[in-house]
């Protein structure tokens, strides 16, 4: 029978205790990264032995690695910050070490008020109002940038690798904000790019018999058409209708896109081939679930004008009409990828569709979902470009890939939400409207919970002059005397004016970041008990009795 072991409750005042030992133990192993100059983690690799340790310098893969502590309590908090930091690198890409370290000073300087008596409930309110006015304060702070040039320096700040950023200014100058970039491992050790005009999906031909010239493995019509559909053709003459308007229509190239096509069906379409008139070829509907396909063919059908033919609906190809038909400059195709560029929509109901998809692109609550909507933008407006990230060894250029997409998360938010002073300066710089509401205060809980804020925004800037190996003591006086806007340039090892000097922070980052680690931080002092859940220990299953050999 299974045995249950005895449930635990925790109570104040170790309840906090608790948290707060965990909580500074992930946030100690996260803090070294933040910065131009960071510390790194080593992470024992326990499953290859003859491999040397795993150096990581970003917060949220560390975080990540910190599956469980000893202290079931302590485990708690660890395991709170853990959740913050991952969802963080989930949704914007990067910001969690800065989320880490105003975290760890939001609590810890909670918990020294609430121990000296003050009420939990209150100062999470009060927390809240306070992050609401730095997110104001942020906002119009904001402003926009775009060239290559600041998009590189945009860039460098995320992943302070010079050559990759520069190549991610030029790719997002060309492909905009919303532009397709595939970043892929690298053959050499170079950064390397291709740009692809108009825009693609990964579905190729059916069958290779497809191409015209087999020197070529790849076929391209120029003022082509396209059925566009998700229909299975298990029967030649299904198709029989489109391929006779098609020809009737002197239509010389013809795309097929469909769920699937029967052999009969393939080798109609490959007998009656005459490519100097006529020539049709066939794909696969793009996507791999149901709400993918149907996306991808109202991208089609709107990019292009044609009609999408959907089998849910009951459509057929027997009635098929040549406006029906979607149309496009150039068409290609090869095996593994079918593109258009030119498609002959209506411009106008090509611009509501992809204002429609940027409302929901800006609504979307996963990094996931906003990844997959910035998709159908960018092959709506024609911008495509793949990155090859090269290194020395082959974890050198896992790590560096790594980056790169991180990167480009943050950097299209930049683009689309603006900058900040990089550097911690933003936030220090909105300390002045903490310090007016800590002064007017008449309510203690209020009192300490800007005076908290205040403190927390300063975390950022120190502790990335302290990673740099200076006093942050004393450069922070050095930039209060220098003013609004004034940071540390930790490579130049001087206090310059930040937006001169073309150091910035997305402003999606450090919003998100602040917010979260402010929030999350409340959260969590208003916890007053830990339970730890019954754990059953099942009992052994019963050997399988070994066969006997003959």
């Amino acid at each position: 029978m299974p045995k249950s072991k005895t449930q635990r409750v925790v109570f104040q005042p170790r309840t906090r205790q608790s948290i707060q030992a965990g909580m500074n133990q992930v946030v100690n192993a996260v803090r070294p990264t933040l910065g131009p100059q960071p510390r790194g983690v080593a992470i024992d690799n326990t499953d290859y032995y003859s491999e040397a340790p795993e150096f990581i310098d970003n917060g949220g893969t560390i975080a990540r690695y910190i599956i469980q502590l000893q202290d079931k309590d302590a485990d708690m908090g660890a395991m709170l910050v853990r959740d913050l930091l991952w969802r963080l690198q989930e949704q914007i890409g990067d910001g969690t070490a800065t989320a880490a370290v105003i975290f760890q000073k939001v609590f810890n300087e909670g918990v020294r008020f609430l121990t000296a008596g003050g009420n939990a409930m209150r100062l999470q309110v009060q927390l809240l109002e306070g992050a609401r006015l730095i997110l104001q304060q942020l906002n119009s702070m904001t402003w926009r940038i775009a060239g290559k040039k600041q998009l590189a320096q945009a860039a460098e700040t995320l992943c302070f690798d010079p050559t990759l950023a520069g190549y991610m200014g030029e790719v997002f100058e060309i492909i905009g904000e919303y532009g397709r970039l595939e970043i892929r491992p690298g053959q050499n050790r170079n950064v390397e790019r291709e740009y692809v005009e108009g825009m693609y999906w990964e579905r190729g031909l059916l069958v290779r018999e497809m191409y015209a010239d087999h020197s070529k493995p790849r076929v391209e019509f120029e003022d082509a058409a396209i059925l566009i559909s998700d229909i299975e053709i298990n029967d030649a003459r299904q198709i029989y209708p489109a391929l006779e308007l098609a020809l009737r229509a002197e239509i010389q190239g013809l795309l097929i896109v469909t769920k699937q096509l029967s052999g009969d069906a393939i080798g109609f379409l490959l007998s009656n081939r005459k490519p100097e008139k006529f020539q049709a070829i066939a794909v696969k509907t793009p996507g791999l679930v149901r709400e993918e396909q149907m996306a991808a063919l109202e991208d089609l059908a709107i990019l292009t004008g044609g009609r999408p033919f959907i089998s849910a609906a009951g459509d057929t190809l027997d009635k098929i009409k040549i406006e029906d038909f979607g149309r496009a400059r150039r068409i290609w195709a090869n095996y593994d990828n079918f593109g258009i560029s030119g498609g002959k929509g209506n411009p106008r109901d090509l611009r509501r569709h992809v204002a429609t998809l940027r409302q929901v692109y800006t609504s979307a609550e996963t990094n996931t979902n906003r990844t997959k909507i910035q998709k159908r933008i960018g092959k709506l407006l024609g911008g495509s470009a793949t990155l090859h990230v090269g290194g020395i060894t082959e974890r050198e250029i896992e790590s560096r890939v790594e980056l790169a997409k991180r990167t480009a998360v943050t950097l299209r938010g930049a683009m689309m939400d603006g900058v900040l002073a990089g550097g911690g300066v933003a936030f220090l710089d909105s300390r002045p409207a903490l310090l007016r509401k800590r002064d007017n205060s008449t309510d203690s809980e209020q009192h300490a919970a800007y005076q908290i804020l205040i403190e927390a925004m300063e975390a950022p800037f120190r502790t990335i002059v302290d990673n740099a190996g200076f006093d942050a003591s004393e450069i922070m006086a050095e930039v209060r005397l220098a003013g609004a806007g004034h940071g540390f340039d930790v490579k130049k090892q001087q206090v310059v004016d930040m937006a001169q000097a073309q150091i910035y922070d997305a402003a999606t980052v450090l919003k998100g970041a602040m917010f979260g680690a402010v929030s999350t931080a409340a959260m969590a002092l208003t916890i007053d008990a830990l339970v730890h859940q019954a754990q059953v220990e099942k009992a052994p299953l019963p050997k399988t009795p070994k066969r006997k050999q003959l």
